[in-house]
């Protein structure tokens, strides 16, 4: 057996029931001890258009959770959800739904240990984390070592090589040639990504989140308008979409049509596993940026950072696993179970007159590229964590070369590669947000009410060893 399909096999288990099992489990536990709060989102949805003056951090709570979306949102929530109903059937839908609804409380959760432990550099900026919950919350800082570390590599892979492979892939299946031209386009497409990237990180988080904060509102909105388009053009397959959406999830009836061979168990395994996967909750990647934030406590901000996970779960996942089903309900001859979701999603919106070509390649290029930006800063925060400030214009330099070779290679281990990674730190991060869990519900219950507003007086500790890191 080839290192390459060790590595898959491990990747495959991991992401299997282990995962969904110490995640979902995470989520309903959360839930119960924040005292169910998913009743607060509508609250907090205005909270994260509102300013909070006149308090330490960085970066605005809007800006916060736009750098946050412009990571999560990405092709996780077009591919991811075709890669769900190609293996799992219709069914995986509502399961993908429900890890949203849930995991609504475990990004509150890791967000308010993150913010309530963060520190402040020696320039005065803010940094936080679940390395430093892991740290200053557990006295645990080999974990807060590993986790920093498995995000550090895993950034590489999953938020830059993938998505500007993505981005490439999906301009030459579009605008290919012959074999010249196609080459052209590759090379041409990788050094204009470098550019622009290169020209973003260099500003930091400041200039990332000022680009987040434009590019994420302009893309959710138009890909979910573009959806509700075509739901309006499959109005009349619409009451059959969720139905058979329902029945695949909970039934043992087989769904017929294209989805002949789906199982609930099929169903069940891939919609979490890639809701999961999508919207983050309990990786520990979110709080990165959340602990930059302009907060006056730590549950305004976790209240904001848990709108991510409802707008790219509950809504966009949604919206896309609803266009792909009644696509495929419309169009029974498209094979729904071929387990190929970039092909399935391909062909449901090719099926689109009009509009659902260009939908598709718009959202997949601005997904992925705002995943490029989100992810470096979370990446650049763990290596700076490990090795200090001095080692962030390295890690620029690199990732900008990520994006040139992720652009024109295949990336198939490196994929598995990351994947892997990102699962293997989502164990460090729920072991902080489960031993820190009467912290959470404490918190949760000390701002309660007319004490959102509150301003948290404690003292944040500076680092003095942020130009060396905890390794050097």
């Amino acid at each position: 057996m080839s290192f390459s399909e060790i590595i898959e096999k491990i990747d495959g288990f991991l992401w299997g029931w282990p995962l969904i099992i110490l995640l979902f489990g995470t989520h309903i536990f959360m839930t119960f001890r924040t005292g169910f709060i998913q009743k607060d989102i509508f609250k907090a949805i205005k909270l994260s258009v509102t300013k909070d003056p006149d308090v330490e951090g960085d970066v605005s709570q809007f800006g916060a959770l736009t750098t946050a979306l412009s990571s999560t949102i990405g092709t996780g929530n077009i591919i991811g959800v075709g890669t769900a109903i190609a293996l799992g059937g219709p069914g995986a839908v509502l399961w993908m739904w429900l890890t949203g609804i849930f995991g609504i409380a475990t990004k509150y959760a890791e967000t308010l240990i993150s913010v309530k432990y963060r520190v402040k550099s020696e320039d005065g900026s803010m940094i936080g984390g679940a390395m430093y919950a892991l740290d200053r919350g557990l006295n645990q800082k080999i974990l807060g070592i590993i986790f920093a570390f498995l995000a550090a590599v895993c950034a590489f892979g999953i938020g830059c090589m993938v998505q500007a492979n993505a981005i490439v892939t999906n301009i030459r299946q579009n605008f290919s040639g012959d074999e010249h031209t196609d080459k052209m386009i590759m090379y041409g497409t990788a050094i204009f990504l470098c550019v622009v990237v290169g020209l973003v990180i260099l500003g930091g988080i400041k200039s990332i989140t000022k680009v987040s904060e434009r590019l994420v509102p302009f893309m959710a909105i138009f890909y979910i308008v573009g959806c509700l388009a075509i739901l309006v053009m499959n109005a009349d397959v619409l009451g059959e979409t969720v139905l058979t959406i329902i029945n695949s999830a909970v039934t043992t009836k087989a769904a017929g049509g294209g989805f002949v061979g789906s199982t609930v168990a099929l169903a069940c395994r891939y919609g979490f596993a890639r809701g999961l996967f999508s919207n983050e909750s309990g990786m520990g990647s979110a709080p990165l940026v959340a602990s930059a934030a302009q907060t006056r406590n730590p549950k305004r901000q976790a209240l904001v950072s848990m709108t991510g996970t409802f707008w790219d779960t509950v809504v966009v996942c949604l919206m896309t696993g609803l266009v792909l089903v009644s696509s495929i309900i419309k169009n029974p001859g498209i094979d729904a179970l071929s387990g190929n979701g970039s092909e399935l999603t391909s062909l449901a919106f090719g099926r689109i007159p009009v509009i659902g070509v260009p939908i598709l390649v718009i959202g997949l290029i601005t997904f992925s590229f705002s995943t490029i930006l989100g992810w470096y800063y979370y990446g650049e925060r763990c290596a700076v964590y490990l090795f200090g400030e001095k080692v962030i214009i390295i890690y620029k330099c690199l990732w900008v070369a990520a994006v040139f070779v992720g652009s024109v290679v295949e990336l198939n281990l490196i994929w598995n590669i990351a994947d892997l990674f990102n699962g293997l730190m989502a164990i460090p991060n729920i072991i902080a947000v489960l031993l820190l869990s009467d912290v959470i519900a404490k918190e949760t219950q000390k701002y309660s009410g007319e004490h959102l507003e509150d301003k948290d007086e404690t003292e944040i500790p500076t680092v003095r060893n942020s130009q060396n890191g905890v390794l050097l």
